[in-house]
C-alpha cells in the first residue's frame, strides 16, 4: 500500500513524465541539437528547421519557429508572405522552394525613414554544433525602387546566451532580381545560441530583401557507435563518436568535448588570447599585422573585421588582422614571422596548422614562405574565400635553420581584410638555439604588362601574349597554372605535370580542410565574354567502385556571385585509364561582367583506386566582340541550331529547344519556355540576337508563336541599343490557344548597332511560351494582322483636322480611357482622338490610316476594340479604301458607349485589289469627349454572326478572356485532345465528337492556388425580356472545381447558374432577362485537380429557351436589317468572285506573278482578349464531319437551328 507521505512525490513524477504525455526523448537537453533523439524526430521540430532533413521552407504558418524581433516593427520588420496574384514590381517573382506564387518565404516590409532602420528575424535556440556546421540558404536582394541598398541590407549573426553577438555572414550588397545561394559557416559553438538575420535600410520596398529554403548541413557532433570500436586511423571521443587522427591536436574541438585537443604535449599552440606567443609582427612593410578582436574593430558596422575569432568563435576572441589602415594604403603587403627553427627532414617535417579568414575585396591573398638561405613560398591561397575560418596545413622540410613567414596581400577596396588565428606547430618545429644569417629577400614580381581588366580578356595585349598565358587554357605553356585551388574542405584540386611526356591534368586529392564541401579550383577573372564562348575539356572518373563521384562546372560572376551549375556529371566514365576520357563542349555564352570558371568535384572515396581528372582545357571563341558566322543570319527555324541567336546569361532562366512541336514541319524543333516547369525560378528568360549593324530602312521581324495555358505569362519583343536601353516593340499575354499564330513586328530604323530580344516573362506559372520560324528582313512590314499598339503604331498614320494620339492610361486626361484593352492596365497603349468641340469642331474629321495591304480572293474579317466616352462623342466609321475606287463602309457607331471597350467587326472582300483601312472620327460638338481604338485584328476568314452558335472550331468567335487582374488571374484556353500534351482534357469535343474537335477548358493544377478563377465574356448584349443561353459543359475528374454563369451589368455580377458535380458532356439552357445592357460571363473556379470545359455556345437574342419571341420590336428590326445586309453581301460576293476569276485569268495570261505583301495564314486575336482562326483544314474537317453526322442533328442538335 502506498504511504500517504509518498503520494505527492509520485503525483509530481506522474505529471512530469506520464501525465503530461512527454517523452524522455523530448528532454530540453536534447532539444534542437541536430540529432533526432525521438523516433519521429519530434525533438527537432520548430528549431529554425524541421525534422530529419533539418530544413525550413517557410511553407507552414509556424515558419519553423523563426520570428520577427525588430525593435521598431512598425517602421521595418520581417513577414512571412507569398508573391501575390500578379507579378510584383518589388520582391521575388515567386518563392524559391516551389517556384510559384503560392509558395511562402520571409521578406521585409517596405521602409521609408530618415535614418537607417533595422529588421531582425530570429531563430529558436539551438545548441551543440560541430566545427563543420553550416547553413545553406537562398536570399534575394533587389533595389527595385532605385533608392540604393545601403551598405548592409542583409547579414547574419549568432547571439549567445551571454547576449554577445557575432557576425557570421555578409553578402555583397549587389542588386539582382533573382534568388541567389549562399552558405553561412556557423562552426563549433559551445553554448546555446540563436541565429539572427538582419536587414538595415533607410528606404526600400516590400520584399526586396528576402530569404527562403534554409538547410542546416553537417551540424551534429560525432555520434557514438554503440558496442563498436573506432575504425583504424580514428580516435574515440570521451562523449562517444570518432574523429580522424588528422583532426587531433589541430586547434579545433572536433569531438565536442575537447578530447582530441587534450593530449598535445610538445605542440606549440597560439590562439593569441594572452599575447603573440613567440610570433614576431615586425616587418619591412609599412603595412602591419595587429593583434585585436572584433569588439576592438567594430560591433556596429557589420562589414568591418572577420566578425569573430576562430578559437572561441566569438567577438571577444583575439586574432591577427590586416586591412587598409585609416590613413590609406601605402604598401600592399604585410608579413609576420616565427622565431628561428631547427632544420627538419622528410621523415620528421615541421608541420604547421593555422586558420585563416580571407573576406571581401580587400583580401588579395595569403602566402606562407620559408626563409632559410633564401625566401620561397610553400603554400598560398589567392583572393577572397568568404566569411569563414579555413584550416590550412603546411609541412616544411629544410636542412637549414629557418623561419616561417606569413604574408598577406591587401587591395585598396571598400571592405574586407585577412585574419589568422589558432596557429599550431608540431613537436618537430623546434626553436633554434643560435642566430642564423638573414635570408636574401627575393626580387619583387614584375609589374603587369597591361591594365588588370585586360588580363585574361581573350585578346593578346602584351608581347608574346603574356597577359593570356596563365588564364587556365592548357594550349598555353603555363596555361594550366592559371587554375588555383580554392577548396576549404577535406578534398582539393592539384596539378599533375610530367615534364618528360608533357602530360598534365588537374586531379582531386585529399586536403587538410575542415569543411565537408566540394573540392574547387578557379581561373583568374576572365572576360567579359562573347555569345560564342565555349569551354572545352576532357574528363575522367575512373576506378573499381560503381560510383566514383561528381564533377561540375560553375560560373562565378564578379557582380552576381556564384551562378547555377552549367554542367555536371555523376558516376564513372570507366575502369581503364586510356579509354575512360570523355570530351565536353560547353557553351559559356556572353557574360557582361568579368567571371571565373570553376571546376567542382567530390570523390565518394579518396584512394588509389578512384580518380577524378580534367585535362586539355581550352577556351574557344570567347572574345567579347567575336560573333560567329550565321549563314541564315537571324532567320531561323531552329531545326539544326540557333542561327544568329543566343541565350542571355544575365536573366533568370533559358529558353529550351523543344523536340516534336514546331510550326515548320509539325514534328520538328521550336524554342520554348515551359512556365509549368518546376525547375524555373525568377521572372525573365531572354533570347538575344547577334549585334546588328544599322541599315538604311526600317526592318520587319516576323515569327510564329504560342502562348498556351491558363497562366502562361507574357511574350515580348524588344530592341536593345549599345547602351543597354530597351525599347518594347511587340507584346502578347494571356491564353491564345494551343496553336501557332503569326506575328509581324516592325523594327524602326536605327543609327547605331542594335540587338533584338525575345523575352518570356514568368508572370504566370501554368503555360507554355514558344516561338518558331523567325524571319528578319531589311524592309518595312506590311499591315500586321494583329496590332495592340504596345510599343509601336504598326504603321498607322494620322491625318485630318486633329491627329490620333498614341496614349496610355498613365498619360490619359481625366475623361480619357484609364486602361487599354490589351493589358487592361494603365501601362497599356491605344490610339485615341479627342472629339471635344474645342478641338474637333462638329463635322470635322480625324482619320487613322493603315499601310497598304495586298488584296486576296477570299473574304477576311477585321475586328477591333473601341472606346467612346462623353456626351455626344461623335461618330466612328471604318472604311476599306481600295487602291482604285471609292471607300467601302465596314462599320459605324455614334453613341456614347458608357466608357467601356467594345468589340467592332466587319468583312473585307477586296477581290485581289490592294487596300488599306481608314478609321474616321467625326466631331459632333460634345465636351470632353473622345474615341479610342485598340487590338485591331485581321482574320483570314469571314466574321461570324454574333447571334449564331460558336462551335469553337475557328476560334473563340466573339467571346473573350478578360485581362483585368482585379477580376481574374487566369484564362480559359482553346485546345483539342489531339493537340494536348500536358493537361488532362475530354477525350473528344462535343461538336465533332472526335479528338480533333476544339473546346474551351480551364484546368486545375498545383502550379496555382485553389479557388483562382478565369472569366470568359460575351460581347455587350442589349436589354432583353428573355434571351436563351445554351451550351455544353464537361466537369469529369474535377475536385472542387466549379463552373459559374453570370450576367454582368453595370459592373455587377448576377448569378445565373452554378455547376459543381458533372460527368461527360451535358447541355444547359439558361434564360436571361435584363433591363440594361449586359454581358454573359462563364467563370471557371479552380479546384485541386481536373478541369472544366465548355463547347457549342449559343445565345438567341430576344428568344427565350421555350422558343418564345420576347423582344418583338428589337428582333423584327434586327431581322430586317440582317436580311438586307445578307442580300447585299451575297450580291457583292458573286460580283467579287467573277472579278477575281477575270483578274486571275488576265494575270495568268500575261505571265504576271504576284508576290504576297503579307501572309494569309490565320492568326490569333491580341493577347488578353480572344483567340482566333485555325487553319482551313480544320474548317473543312468540321464541314465533312458535320455532313457525315447529319443524322444526329434532328435530336440533340435541334436547338442549334437559326430562328427566322
Amino acid at each position: 500500500m502506498l504511504q500517504p507521505r509518498l503520494a505527492p512525490v509520485v503525483l509530481l513524477l506522474t505529471l512530469q513524465f506520464g501525465g503530461s504525455g512527454a517523452s524522455p526523448c523530448l528532454s530540453p537537453a536534447t532539444k534542437c541539437d541536430f540529432v533526432c533523439d525521438c523516433a519521429d524526430c519530434s525533438d527537432e521540430q520548430d528549431c529554425g528547421y524541421t525534422g530529419e532533413t533539418f530544413e525550413c521552407d517557410f511553407e507552414d504558418t509556424g515558419a519553423c519557429g523563426w520570428a520577427d524581433q525588430s525593435i521598431n516593427a512598425d517602421v521595418y520588420s520581417w513577414e512571412r508572405r507569398q508573391r501575390g496574384d500578379t507579378l510584383p514590381d518589388s520582391g521575388p517573382s515567386s518563392d524559391f522552394t516551389t517556384g510559384t506564387a503560392v509558395g511562402s518565404f520571409m521578406g521585409v516590409t517596405s521602409v521609408k525613414a530618415r535614418s537607417l532602420s533595422s529588421a531582425v528575424l530570429t531563430a529558436p535556440e539551438m545548441k551543440d554544433t560541430s566545427p563543420t556546421c553550416r547553413l545553406r540558404l537562398r536570399y534575394f536582394l533587389w533595389d527595385s525602387g532605385h533608392s540604393g541598398l545601403d551598405s548592409a541590407p542583409l547579414w547574419a549573426s549568432v547571439l549567445r546566451q551571454d547576449s554577445r553577438e557575432a557576425v557570421v555572414w555578409r553578402p555583397e550588397a549587389t542588386s539582382v532580381r533573382s534568388w541567389r545561394e549562399a552558405t553561412v559557416f556557423l562552426g563549433r559553438i559551445l553554448t546555446p545560441f540563436q541565429i539572427r538575420l538582419h536587414s538595415q535600410r533607410s528606404v526600400g520596398r516590400r520584399g526586396d530583401v528576402a530569404v527562403d529554403q534554409l538547410e542546416f548541413l553537417d551540424c551534429a557532433l560525432p555520434s557514438p557507435l554503440p558496442g563498436k570500436e573506432c575504425p583504424a586511423g580514428m580516435m574515440e571521443c570521451r562523449r562517444g563518436g570518432c574523429v580522424d587522427l588528422r583532426q587531433v591536436c589541430d586547434g579545433s574541438d572536433d569531438c565536442g568535448d575537447d578530447t582530441d585537443e587534450e593530449r598535445c604535449e610538445g605542440f606549440r599552440r597560439c590562439d593569441f588570447e594572452e599575447g603573440l606567443c613567440d610570433w614576431n609582427l615586425s616587418s619591412l612593410s609599412t603595412l602591419k599585422w595587429v593583434r585585436t578582436n572584433q569588439e576592438s574593430i567594430s560591433i556596429t558596422d557589420p562589414l568591418k573585421g572577420p566578425g569573430r575569432d576562430h578559437s572561441n568563435n566569438s567577438r571577444t576572441g583575439h586574432f591577427l588582422y590586416v586591412t587598409v589602415p585609416d590613413g590609406g594604403l601605402t604598401m600592399d603587403w604585410a608579413a609576420f614571422q616565427s622565431p628561428q627553427l631547427e632544420p627538419t627532414n622528410s621523415s620528421h617535417p615541421c608541420k604547421m596548422v593555422m586558420y585563416t579568414h580571407q573576406f571581401g575585396p580587400r583580401s588579395g591573398g595569403l602566402t606562407v614562405l620559408v626563409a632559410d638561405r633564401s625566401i620561397y613560398p610553400v603554400w598560398e591561397r589567392a583572393g577572397a574565400i568568404g566569411d569563414v575560418w579555413v584550416k590550412a596545413e603546411v609541412a616544411i622540410v629544410t636542412d637549414s635553420v629557418f623561419q616561417i613567414v606569413i604574408m598577406a596581400a591587401i587591395r585598396d577596396f571598400a571592405f574586407g581584410g585577412v585574419a589568422v588565428d589558432s596557429i599550431v606547430l608540431s613537436p618537430e618545429c623546434r626553436v633554434a638555439s643560435g642566430n642564423a644569417t638573414w635570408a636574401k629577400f627575393p626580387d619583387p614580381p614584375k609589374d603587369p604588362c597591361t591594365e588588370p581588366d585586360k588580363m585574361c580578356d581573350f585578346h593578346a595585349d602584351c608581347k608574346d601574349a603574356d597577359d593570356e598565358a596563365k588564364c587556365g587554357d592548357f594550349s598555353y605553356v603555363n596555361g594550366s597554372k592559371g587554375w588555383t585551388d580554392s577548396s576549404i574542405g577535406t578534398q582539393q584540386w592539384a596539378l599533375y605535370k610530367n615534364a618528360t611526356s608533357n602530360e598534365e591534368y588537374l586531379y582531386v586529392s585529399g586536403a587538410p580542410g575542415q569543411q565537408l564541401t566540394d573540392a574547387q579550383t578557379r581561373t583568374p577573372l576572365l572576360g567579359p565574354t562573347g555569345p560564342a564562348c565555349a569551354l572545352k575539356f576532357d574528363f575522367a572518373l575512373t576506378g573499381n567502385a560503381s560510383h566514383i563521384g561528381e564533377l561540375s562546372v560553375r560560373v562565378i560572376d564578379s557582380l552576381l556571385g556564384p551562378l547555377p551549375k552549367l554542367w555536371e556529371f555523376s558516376g564513372k566514365t570507366g575502369n581503364e585509364e586510356e579509354e575512360s576520357w570523355q570530351h565536353v563542349d560547353l557553351t559559356v555564352g556572353q557574360r557582361r561582367n568579368r567571371v571565373q570558371l570553376v571546376f567542382e568535384a567530390r570523390a565518394a572515396k579518396l584512394c588509389q583506386c578512384a580518380n577524378i581528372r580534367v585535362r586539355s582545357v581550352h577556351f574557344d571563341g570567347c572574345h567579347a566582340d567575336y560573333f560567329p558566322y550565321a549563314p541564315t543570319a537571324l532567320s531561323c527555324n531552329f531545326e539544326s541550331d540557333l542561327c544568329g541567336w543566343y541565350q542571355d546569361n544575365s536573366d533568370n532562366f533559358d529558353w529550351t529547344v523543344l523536340e516534336g512541336m514546331d510550326h515548320t514541319i509539325g514534328v520538328g524543333r521550336s524554342l520554348a519556355v515551359d512556365m509549368w516547369s518546376p525547375s524555373l525560378r525568377g521572372a525573365f528568360g531572354r533570347f538575344l540576337s547577334f549585334t546588328q549593324s544599322p541599315g538604311p530602312t526600317d526592318y520587319c521581324l516576323s515569327f510564329f508563336y504560342k502562348l498556351y495555358g491558363p497562366d502562361a505569362g507574357v511574350l515580348n519583343v524588344k530592341l536593345l541599343d549599345t547602351k543597354g536601353f530597351e525599347m518594347l516593340l511587340w507584346t502578347r499575354r494571356g491564353a491564345h490557344g494551343n496553336t501557332w499564330h503569326e506575328a509581324h513586328c516592325s523594327v524602326p530604323h536605327q543609327l547605331t548597332n542594335f540587338q533584338l530580344m525575345f523575352e518570356a516573362v514568368r508572370s504566370g506559372f501554368d503555360g507554355r511560351v514558344a516561338i518558331d520560324d523567325v524571319t528578319f528582313v531589311g524592309r518595312p512590314c506590311s499591315v500586321p494582322r494583329i496590332c495592340s499598339f504596345e510599343g509601336q503604331r504598326c504603321g498607322y498614320s494620322s491625318s485630318g483636322k486633329v491627329h490620333w494620339l498614341h496614349r496610355s492610361g498613365l498619360t490619359a486626361m481625366t475623361t480619357e480611357p484609364k486602361t487599354d484593352h490589351t493589358l487592361e492596365t494603365d501601362k497599356g497603349f491605344y490610339m485615341m482622338v479627342n472629339t471635344g468641340a474645342n478641338i474637333l469642331p462638329p463635322g470635322q474629321k480625324g482619320v487613322l490610316t493603315s499601310l497598304v495591304r495586298q488584296g486576296v480572293a477570299k473574304t477576311e474579317c477585321i475586328h477591333f476594340w473601341y472606346h467612346m466616352g462623353g456626351e455626344n462623342p461623335g461618330s466612328l466609321t471604318l472604311y476599306m479604301k481600295p487602291a482604285a475606287g471609292e471607300p467601302v463602309e465596314i462599320f459605324t457607331d455614334s453613341l456614347n458607349q458608357g466608357g467601356v471597350w467594345r468589340r467592332g467587326s466587319g468583312n473585307i472582300s477586296s477581290a485581289l485589289v490592294d487596300w488599306q483601312l481608314e478609321f474616321e472620327a467625326v466631331g459632333a460638338g460634345g465636351e470632353n469627349t473622345h474615341i479610342a481604338l485598340d487590338d485591331i485584328v485581321l482574320s483570314a476568314h469571314p466574321c461570324e454572326d454574333p447571334g449564331s452558335s460558336c462551335s469553337l472550331e475557328r476560334g473563340m468567335c466573339s467571346w473573350s478572356n478578360t485581362g483585368n487582374v482585379k477580376v481574374d488571374k487566369q484564362d480559359w484556353e482553346l485546345t483539342s485532345q489531339e493537340a494536348e500534351t500536358h493537361y488532362s482534357t475530354p477525350a473528344a469535343d462535343h461538336t465533332l465528337g472526335t479528338e480533333r474537335g476544339h473546346f474551351l477548358f480551364f484546368p486545375s493544377t498545383s502550379r496555382t492556388a485553389a479557388n483562382q478563377n478565369a472569366q470568359l465574356l460575351s460581347p455587350h448584349l442589349p436589354p432583353t425580356k428573355g434571351t436563351c443561353l445554351k451550351f455544353w459543359a464537361y466537369l469529369a475528374y474535377s475536385l472542387n472545381s466549379e463552373l459559374r454563369v453570370w450576367r454582368l451589368a453595370e459592373d455587377q455580377l448576377h448569378q445565373l447558374l452554378v455547376v459543381r458535380e458533372l460527368g461527360p458532356w451535358r447541355r444547359f439552357d439558361v434564360n436571361i432577362s435584363s433591363t440594361e445592357e449586359y454581358q454573359i460571363v462563364f467563370e471557371g473556379v479552380k479546384g485541386t485537380s481536373g478541369f472544366v470545359a465548355v463547347d457549342d455556345i449559343l445565345y438567341t437574342v430576344g428568344i427565350n429557351c421555350a422558343d418564345e419571341i420576347t423582344d418583338v420590336n428589337r428582333l423584327t428590326k434586327t431581322d430586317n436589317k440582317g436580311g438586307i445586309a445578307a442580300s447585299v453581301v451575297v450580291v457583292l460576293l458573286l460580283i467579287g468572285t467573277l472579278i477575281a476569276l477575270l483578274v486571275y485569268y488576265l494575270r495568268t495570261r500575261q505571265g504576271f506573278t504576284a508576290s504576297s505583301a503579307g501572309p494569309s495564314s490565320s492568326s490569333s486575336a491580341g493577347a488578353g482578349f480572344w483567340n482566333e482562326a485555325y487553319e482551313s483544314g480544320l474548317t473543312l474537317l468540321y464541314v465533312r464531319e458535320k455532313g457525315r453526322r447529319c443524322r444526329e442533328e434532328v435530336g440533340s442538335w435541334s436547338w442549334l437551328r437559326l430562328h427566322q
